[in-house]
């Protein structure tokens, strides 16, 4: 058919060799003759031959429990060795997920995470999609988001099926850095200046929901007395959104932290209460209602109560729990439920607390993977992933 597909419509289709010459789905419609199909398939090659085994994802399931019913994690074998960012499954189909990286990787699996298929997109070219970094994804229902850098989105409706590609406004202060999928059409965005947006239509326009972006705020409250607010290079890090859409952010050089919730103009400047600098950050089970954690560089952990107030100024008081990690900083920390929570930590090691952070203990074997364990998540009690890189 010569016939060509809308410059921004992408179809997912699965990298295949060159002796198969196999072209699934509407990726016909964007070839013209056979010469075009013969040379997009020697491109696939090249992209196929670029990407080696690696065992780099570590699914989580109680089904694997041993003596003492303690949870076990078994490595799972991906066809790429590429850094991976995040993943997350199609909330209308619990067992078809996908995970996304660096060097345009974008993988699917169709049952729960045990097998992972590489994707291509059909109208990119392929050395274009190789300088391409995706690092975050979100589904709602049937309806997902994924954005990276270069400044790309890409939005679908059918839980993968085809992609369309949103413009990137260039005036836009700083990069897309979170989306989060809100219902059909519905996201929130937010930038590494701060500033927060959401979209019902799609992405075809956007509404600005913070007044001012975070440099524009501390040069306003400069003399509030948070501390390391005046180096604030202009940029943060480690956004995190709670389930009612309550934000955390850490400054690039984590010398301090913001917070941010609906109906507020402007993002509030938080000191944190430790010589450490922030490691990191995020929500007791995903809720600010339950809690914050923080972690600090050199492996220090703490936690907060419940309900913390985010319309006062004043700092939130952290309660240090008494993890050891040899040194180690903490890079995310994961609730499975209201009592089990895991952390991880660099020389891919991992921890597990079963009451609530009260005591721990180290996994046994995760310390012989050869990398760093960054990203804890958690879909349902009976399974969860841990995303590392060599």
């Amino acid at each position: 058919i010569n016939g060509r597909l809308p410059d921004n419509l992408f179809v997912i289709r699965q990298r295949i060799s060159k002796s198969q010459k196999i072209f699934l789905g509407k990726t016909r419609l964007s070839m013209t003759n056979k010469e075009n199909i013969k040379e997009n398939s020697e491109r696939r090659e090249i992209v196929k031959v670029l990407s080696i085994t690696s065992l780099l994802g570590f699914p989580h399931k109680k089904a694997l429990a041993e003596e003492k019913n303690s949870s076990k994690w078994k490595q799972i074998s991906l066809p790429v060795d590429t850094v991976l960012f995040d993943l997350d499954f199609v909330k209308d189909s619990p067992k078809h997920g996908w995970l996304v990286g660096s060097k345009g990787t974008f993988l699917e699996t169709i049952d729960g995470g045990e097998n992972w298929i590489p994707r291509t997109f059909a109208n990119l070219d392929p050395d274009e999609e190789l300088t391409y970094r995706f690092e975050t994804i979100s589904f709602s229902g049937n309806d997902g988001w994924v954005i990276g850098k270069p400044a790309i989105m890409l939005h679908t409706k059918d839980g993968g099926k085809s992609w369309l590609r949103v413009p990137v406004s260039p005036k836009l202060p700083g990069e897309p850095i979170s989306i989060t999928a809100l219902g059909p059409d519905s996201a929130e965005m937010t930038t590494s200046s701060g500033a927060v947006y959401i979209t019902d239509n799609g992405g075809r326009n956007w509404k600005a929901q913070v007044k001012e972006t975070i440099d524009s705020t501390l040069n306003r409250t400069i003399s509030s007395g948070v501390s390391g607010a005046s180096y604030f290079t202009g940029s943060i890090i480690g956004v995190i959104r709670d389930l009612t859409g309550k934000y955390l952010a850490i400054s690039s050089r984590g010398n301090f932290f913001l917070t941010w919730q609906p109906g507020q103009e402007f993002w509030i400047p938080r000191a944190r209460e430790t010589s450490r600098r922030i490691q990191g950050m995020g929500f007791i089970q995903g809720d600010s209602k339950k809690g914050i954690w923080m972690s600090t560089r050199g492996g220090g952990l703490g936690f907060t109560e419940s309900n913390v107030d985010f319309d006062s100024v004043n700092g939130f008081e952290f309660t240090n729990s008494p993890i050891k990690t040899g040194g180690y900083g903490i890079l995310d920390v994961a609730f499975k439920n209201n009592e089990e929570l895991w952390a991880a930590c660099g020389g891919g090691i991992l921890y597990k607390s079963l009451n609530r952070g009260k005591t721990w203990e180290k996994e046994p074997g995760t310390e012989k993977i050869a990398g760093n364990l960054y990203k804890i998540k958690f879909f349902d009690s009976e399974s969860g992933f841990v995303l590392g890189s060599n």
